[in-house]
């Protein structure tokens, strides 16, 4: 199953210039946050496929206007299509603005998940707006990672955590893909396909 990956960056391929039937490839589509409302809507009505989200730390409008026929699922472990999906938005505190944690309040919120993951049996794929510290986060105070998603990947060990809030045009040297132990990590910058073997998820 192909998956396509959003954040950050509307695509004038997916909107602007959009064709029909290029959307018809995918089989779910994951916003990591900080996207227009009315291009996750305009996405989940063309593609036919699941759009999930997270938020970003400028998603303030979602509150008045969400994404329309799109799933939130923030503090929420779902099951889509075979694939166990934990949502964790929002970016570290550093302005007070929506959306935005300490590392104590990130840890809590994953701290009240263990329910769930235990249920679940673990988690497949971990849906974050910001990356895990020290693995493709920025330099500045406002782009560094969550040193609480850590021990999450650690303990449970999923096949990816797909983030965003770092563009991809931050620096020449900016790489999409990391690795820690058995979790890929991805950022979804703008857009990226993930393809997933169906029997392997």
């Amino acid at each position: 199953m192909k998956l396509l990956l959003l954040s950050d960056k509307e695509s004038s391929y997916l909107w602007d210039f959009y064709q029909p039937g290029r959307l018809s490839e995918y089989g779910l589509m994951l916003s990591c946050g900080d996207l227009n409302s009315n291009y996750l809507s305009f996405l989940v009505t063309m593609g036919r496929a699941p759009l999930l989200y997270v938020h970003g730390n400028h998603d303030k409008g979602y509150a008045s206007r969400p994404p329309e026929g799109c799933d939130c699922i923030e503090d929420r472990l779902v099951t889509v299509r075979g694939l166990r999906i934990l949502g964790l938005g929002g970016s570290p505190l550093y302005s007070g603005g929506p959306h935005q944690y300490t590392e104590q309040q990130m840890a809590r919120r994953i701290r009240r998940l263990w329910f769930q993951l235990r249920r679940a049996g673990g988690v497949d794929i971990v849906l974050t707006h910001a990356p895990a510290q020290g693995y493709g986060d920025g330099e500045d105070y406002a782009h560094r990672g969550f040193a609480a998603l850590l021990p999450l990947l650690d303990r449970y060990r999923p096949r990816y955590l797909i983030h965003g809030h770092v563009h991809m045009n931050y620096g020449a040297q900016m790489e999409r893909i990391h690795q820690r132990g058995e979790t890929t990590i991805i950022n979804a910058y703008e857009r990226y396909v993930l393809d997933i073997p169906e029997d392997k998820p």
